[in-house]
């Protein structure tokens, strides 16, 4: 508007500029982090194997929204593979499936493990109780000790080198397993067996963080978005849509 011999702003313009201002703070602040040397690098990432589908992959969407610099490695195996893996320093973050008792990272979720049959199997009646479970896996001890406390007879009649081709039998209706409900309970393949079956009931696991000493920032900032996840049953926390 004219305003003597020069001009200013109309209200509106003042409201602009306003905007303008913001914006260009926000660029600046964007820039400087997204080419800051924290924010670039390499981060190891040991993730359970019945966990990277579906709880990982919202961590890495958010994880390199945020971090577009970073190059992130992840290792999916069994739990006590990835914890050789992390006390050798190979691991900056990991997520493991422990016993509540004997965890000693930052749990993240806690409940009990659970029997899981095929829809429409009652091959839990059958003994001894065929057991689709890996050798190394660090549910089976647990397992047989309360199977063995029952006094029913099981045996592990398959093998598999990857817990997916273990739900194979479990989906064909000729053997049982036990997971924690919050991996099983998203399959439609794979129902609870009944509460009055007489199999003993399972002790509660949790799953834990643990963060390598002397991680770098990349590994903190991972372990935070890891933090934000919802493990609790039939939903995962994603970041709102602005």
């Amino acid at each position: 508007e004219q305003a003597g011999r020069g001009v200013c702003l109309t209200r509106e313009g003042e409201q602009l500029l306003g905007y303008g201002r913001r914006i260009l703070t926000l660029n600046d602040e964007a820039w400087q982090r997204m080419t800051h040397h924290a924010f670039e690098g390499r981060v190891s990432f040991g993730v359970p194997e019945d966990l990277v589908d579906p709880f990982v992959s919202p961590v890495m969407r958010d994880f390199a929204a945020d971090f577009p610099r970073a190059r992130v490695s992840l290792v999916s195996s069994i739990t006590r593979k990835l914890v050789d893996r992390f006390d050798e320093g190979r691991l900056d973050v990991m997520l493991t499936t422990e016993p509540l008792e004997s965890g000693t990272g930052e749990c993240l979720y806690r409940g009990p493990l659970q029997w899981y049959v095929g829809r429409g199997s009652l091959i839990w009646k059958q003994r001894p109780l065929p057991l689709a479970a890996k050798a190394d896996c660090i549910f089976l001890p647990v397992v047989r000790a309360a199977l063995e406390r029952a006094g029913i007879a099981w045996e592990s009649p398959y093998e598999a080198n990857h817990w997916r081709d273990l739900e194979a039998f479990v989906k064909a209706g000729v053997a049982i397993e036990t997971n924690m409900a919050l991996v099983v309970d998203r399959s439609r393949d794979r129902i609870p067996v009944p509460a009055d079956s007489g199999l003993p009931p399972l002790p509660d696991f949790g799953i834990f963080l643990y963060i390598r000493d002397g991680a770098p920032d990349l590994a903190l900032q991972l372990a935070g978005i890891v933090r934000d996840t919802n493990f609790a049953r039939d939903q995962v926390k994603t970041r709102a849509v602005q």
